[in-house]
């Protein structure tokens, strides 16, 4: 059986060195603190929705928004128009100003947090311009990514005017999939480029194939899991079933339950016991897959065609192998404790956090992989399991 063995390429954002100019060290340390705001909103906004606050400011005011209410007044007039929405006439209807404003301070501060993302963002990117320390394709790059921080805003607004229209209470569970969605594709797209820019020009060790596309598949998958934990959180289905391994005595629950909902194809939507279900499944699939890339990149890198080409066990890319490994036993048993106990703030609120500690390690090692086939010597034996013929 023939080893494939591949060498990592710069990723394909940001070309080699012998490509592109140099790139200021400015520039990935500007990357890594936009991820670092990133993950700091998700986790504010993780404390919004927990909270019940995410409703609290019905209105749309990208400029003059930026500013609280300033006096008595001025409470006075937002907590008017809040009692005006269906959660505070159904659900928070013996709210006082004093508890307004303690709701109303999270998702104030949510915005913010994302008006400072988007100047900071917009920052960076108008100061590399005006002294033209973008390469053209680096500069289309950043300006891609600036749009799709603009869409994640207005994603935000779309999610929130769905939790206003009258009869509801929260906001719609898909929208606030393709919030935490976009949020992610936001991540990764700053990590990757950071990653990229921070190893364009380095020598690289040679990777095992297997797990250069294991890694890629990986990240997929991880993204899916975060869209079905956002289908968890805005329909409550973590309140539902709080016993594991079992669903309330069954692993599997009957087919009459899992698709309960007419229309069928609803259910992965609407379907309580589809969509936890679902994300358990697929919380086994994640785990098993990131153990069995830790096993690959531990196995192979001790290789003698790899070692040749430089990889080892203490190589970048298999040191995030095992990290990301860790980190996902730490999620699953995380997220098993969040629902044995019921969705309480705190558990909920680190499983959240994790996932994108997750999702970054994820990136950096899709990144890491990506690869330029060499030739490799034939190899047989245990090993042979491990890797992929080519």
């Amino acid at each position: 059986m023939t080893l494939s063995t591949v060498e990592p390429r710069a990723f394909g954002l940001a070309a080699s060195a012998k490509a592109e100019r140099a790139v200021p060290a400015w520039i990935p340390f500007w990357l890594w603190a936009t991820a670092a705001l990133v993950i700091l909103m998700v986790a504010v906004g993780g404390v919004t929705r927990l909270t019940g606050s995410g409703l609290s400011i019905t209105q749309w005011r990208p400029i003059s928004g930026a500013l609280p209410p300033l006096s008595h007044t001025d409470w006075l007039a937002e907590f008017a128009r809040y009692r005006e929405s269906s959660q505070a006439k159904l659900v928070n209807t013996g709210m006082s100003l004093e508890e307004f404003k303690q709701i109303f301070w999270w998702e104030w501060g949510h915005r913010q947090l994302g008006r400072f993302i988007g100047l900071f963002f917009a920052a960076g990117f108008l100061f590399g311009l005006a002294a033209r320390q973008f390469s053209w394709r680096l500069g289309l790059t950043l300006a891609g990514m600036g749009l799709l921080l603009g869409v994640q805003g207005g994603i935000g607004w779309i999610m929130v005017a769905s939790g206003l229209k009258s009869g509801m209470t929260a906001v719609e569970p898909l929208d606030l999939a393709a919030h935490l969605l976009f949020a992610s594709l936001f991540l990764v797209t700053v990590v990757a480029l950071a990653t990229a820019l921070g190893e364009d020009g380095r020598i690289r060790p040679g990777v095992p194939a297997p797990a250069a596309r294991l890694s890629k598949l990986i990240l997929g998958v991880i993204l899916l899991q975060l869209v079905l934990g956002a289908l968890v959180a805005g329909s409550h289905a973590g309140l539902v079933y709080n016993t594991w391994p079992d669903m309330d005595g069954r692993f599997v629950p009957p087919l009459r339950e899992l698709l309960a909902v007419a229309p069928w194809w609803a259910n992965p939507f609407e379907n309580l016991t589809l969509i936890q279900f679902d994300h358990r499944m697929l919380a086994y699939g994640v785990l098993v897959l990131a153990l069995g890339n830790a096993i690959i990149w531990w196995r192979a890198a001790e290789h003698p065609s790899l070692s040749a080409a430089g990889a080892s066990r203490q190589s970048a890319p298999t040191r995030l192998a095992l990290l990301l490994a860790g980190l996902v036993m730490a999620q699953v048993a995380l997220g098993i404790a969040t629902l044995l106990h019921a969705v309480p703030l705190g558990l909920a609120l680190a499983h959240q956090l994790l996932a994108m500690f997750v999702l970054v390690a994820a990136t950096r090692l899709a990144v890491l992989s990506r690869e330029r086939a060499v030739a490799a010597p034939a190899v047989s034996g245990p090993l042979a399991a491990h890797v992929a013929t080519r």
